[in-house]
């Protein structure tokens, strides 16, 4: 079954509208809906083509023991972040495009998206326009095996507490949440 580009913004519509902030952040409620307006304002918000910005997806992918990240060195903006990217026609849904995105960067085939939808929103700056990103977290499977990528200059394996000293705050706040997830997933209390 091929996707539709129109199928892929409809998604997108339907899991901003329904989605909440993990952690009560009133500054990810606004992002929600900025995101809704300008899907709202821009037929082609989805994708690069859109010059004012454009829907991205990424997830940051969970070692199986669940006590590590896998970050990328970014080729383009030289810092550590996790996988992900623009949204191609192909992709029948956001959860899709951040799972192909995070197994083509890390080279990891079988990851699994953890439940309970987007962890957090981010807006940032890149050379194409803003990007608005929905940001989800993958659990690679036992035995995984990453695989540097040509976007990345290298990848690495960073335990949740090392994550902080990362320079992108984004990425620290997804970090953050995903050890939250992880921990509920496993039936564990949730990180502060």
């Amino acid at each position: 079954m091929s996707a539709s580009p129109d199928g892929l913004r409809a998604d997108a519509e339907r899991v901003l509208t329904r989605w909440r902030s993990k952690d009560g952040d009133p500054a990810q409620e606004e992002l929600r809906r900025e995101y809704l307006r300008h899907l709202a304002d821009r037929p082609d918000g989805m994708w690069k083509a859109c010059s004012a910005g454009h829907i991205t997806a990424s997830a940051l992918v969970v070692d199986p023991r669940k006590d590590r990240v896998l970050l990328t060195l970014h080729r383009k903006l030289g810092r550590w972040l996790q996988m992900g990217g623009h949204c191609e026609p192909e992709d029948a849904t956001l959860a899709g495009a951040a799972l192909r995105e995070a197994t083509e960067e890390s080279g990891i085939p079988g990851l699994s998206l953890l439940p309970g939808g987007p962890l957090r929103l981010d807006k940032h700056r890149t050379p194409c326009a803003w990007h608005l990103d929905v940001q989800y977290a993958a659990l690679a499977p036992e035995g995984a095996v990453e695989a540097i990528s040509e976007e990345s200059l290298d990848l690495r394996w960073f335990g949740f507490d090392e994550v902080a000293g990362v320079e992108d705050e984004s990425v620290v706040r997804l970090a953050r949440l995903s050890a939250a997830a992880v921990a509920v997933s496993s039936g564990r209390d949730p990180l502060p």
